[in-house]
This record gives structure tokens, sequence and C-alpha cells, in this order.
């Protein structure tokens, strides 16, 4: 996903960016998950245990945020990121992400959980499904 928008949110979203070497690791599946990223250069790889294998769901590129799902979704991290490459990511923080989204409607904050809690069933099912192949 685009991070055009998050930066019109903010004019400096980024509080934190962090430079990351090959393969080091950004969080961990089954982690808490305070804060959204942001690959401003490099690549991030995204991937998930399922079983006793490991299932790379794909490899985010400049400009696609990542870690949204285990944020807003208020639910453990769904999956693992790692630097594919000399990589740096900006770090949006909590602070920021809920100060945006309690400006939605009620409503809005309802169906934007729902729609949280289906692609997060998607991925577990998705995943589940590669891994028969």
């Amino acid at each position: 996903m685009p991070c055009s928008s998050v930066r019109e949110v903010h004019h400096d979203p980024y509080r934190v960016r962090r430079n990351l070497s090959r393969r080091q690791t950004i969080f961990e599946e089954g982690s808490s998950g305070d804060w959204v990223y942001v690959v401003l250069s490099g690549a991030v790889e995204i991937s998930k245990v399922v079983g006793d294998k490991k299932v790379v769901i794909r490899t985010l590129r400049p400009e696609e945020i990542f870690g949204e799902l285990g944020f807003l979704g208020n639910v453990k991290r769904t999956a693992t990121a790692r630097a594919a490459g000399e990589t740096t990511v900006g770090v949006i923080d909590q602070e920021t992400i809920a100060r945006e989204f309690n400006k939605l409607s009620s409503d809005f904050r309802e169906i934007h959980q729902a729609v949280v809690g289906r692609l997060t069933e998607t991925l577990e099912l998705a995943c589940r499904l590669k891994t028969r192949k």
C-alpha cells in the first residue's frame, strides 16, 4: 500500500527512521505492535511460519506500509518483517496513528475493525493454502 496518503496526515509522520542491514528483523510474528512502518529505501520481506514452513508473503518496496494489521487490529503481529538488504524504514508512532484514527466517526471505526479482522483471517487462510501446494 503506497504511503502518499500518510504524508498528507502530518508533514513528517516519521519521528524515527531506522537504518537496517540485510536480514535484520524489524518485528517477529506474534509480537505486539505499537508502530506502523513505511519502507523509505531498500526492501522488506514479509513472511509467516505455517506449520514448519516459512512462507514469504510479499517483498515490500519504497513507499509501502507494513505493520498496520498488528497495530490497527490491536492483535499480535501476523507476520515477520525482515530487511531484504540495506533498508531504511520510517516509524509512525502510536500517538500519531491514534490521533488520526480517533478523528473517524465511531461507525467508520467499526467498519475499519471489521475489515482488519477479515484481512487477518484471509491472510491466515491464504498462507495455509499456499503451503498445501
